[in-house]
């Protein structure tokens, strides 16, 4: 069964980055899906001369190696992705194996305004450049205004995001299986 995990760029509970990615998850389809912990010491090299890598960013890291697929979505805070999203993947890439390289991942964002996250994925897809993750070019899952798009229960109310979130999921499931057989 692949291993799907989900990186919210987002640490309130309530967030609609982490309904978006358990929406994510559902259209995938059956998998194993892992949820990432962001709630991570800010990066300080002192601290990690000291230390060394914080037990969580090491379970992070290895979290990522495992998975077959990654999924990420983060909100757009000052034209910019999000500060935790930004110190995750710092802290990442401090770590030993590269578990970003070739890993396939998905990028989505849901934000308050109506471009709903544009600059931030695009920063995002800056921050993994270097990591060399084979991140999917679309289709782009930009949700505006977020807190009208989805229903108590957590589900996308708007049938366009859900449809093109369903591509995007299947691309990404189809990738990931590519990636599993070479």
């Amino acid at each position: 069964m692949p291993k799907l995990l989900l990186i919210s760029g987002s640490l309130r509970a309530g967030s609609y980055n982490r309904k978006l990615l358990e929406e994510a998850a559902r259209l995938y389809g059956e998998a194993e899906v892992l949820r990432a912990d962001l709630r991570l010491p800010l990066y300080d090299g002192d601290l990690e001369d000291a230390e060394g890598i914080p037990a969580p960013v090491q379970t992070l890291a290895d979290q990522i190696a495992e998975a077959d697929a990654v999924a990420i979505s983060t909100p757009e805070y000052n034209k910019n992705l999000s500060g935790v999203l930004k110190n995750a993947l710092d802290w990442v890439s401090r770590t030993k194996g590269s578990p970003w390289r070739g890993k396939p991942v998905a990028i989505m964002s849901a934000t308050a305004g109506r471009a709903g996250g544009e600059r931030a994925q695009n920063s995002l897809r800056l921050c993994l450049m270097p990591f060399r993750a084979h991140v999917l070019p679309g289709p782009e899952i930009l949700v505006g205004q977020c807190a009208e798009q989805f229903d108590d229960a957590g589900r996308l109310t708007n049938i366009r995001y859900e449809k093109a979130l369903s591509e995007l999921m299947g691309d990404l499931r189809a990738v990931s299986a590519q990636s599993a057989a070479a």
